[in-house]
């Protein structure tokens, strides 16, 4: 799939970029995705909803942070 690691590097540094560009848009949308599947789920799921969508906010953020690391 990928040719080399440039190629793989190019991809981490791109997400990086979006990451710190829209990280607060990103996470907004995962709050609202994790409030949604919860109400679809009738709050079965809750505890393990919350705990995905912290740690895909916690993904973002590291992503963010390592992209003002760079400039």
């Amino acid at each position: 799939m990928f040719d080399n690691l440039r190629d793989l590097d190019k991809l981490k540094d791109k997400a990086e970029e979006i990451a710190e560009q829209h990280g607060d848009k990103i996470t907004d949308g995962l709050e609202k995705a994790g409030d949604l599947i919860d109400e679809k789920t009738d709050g079965k799921h809750s505890e393990r909803i919350d705990t995905g969508v912290e740690k895909a906010r916690g993904l973002v953020e590291k992503l963010a942070e390592n992209a003002d690391d760079k400039d």
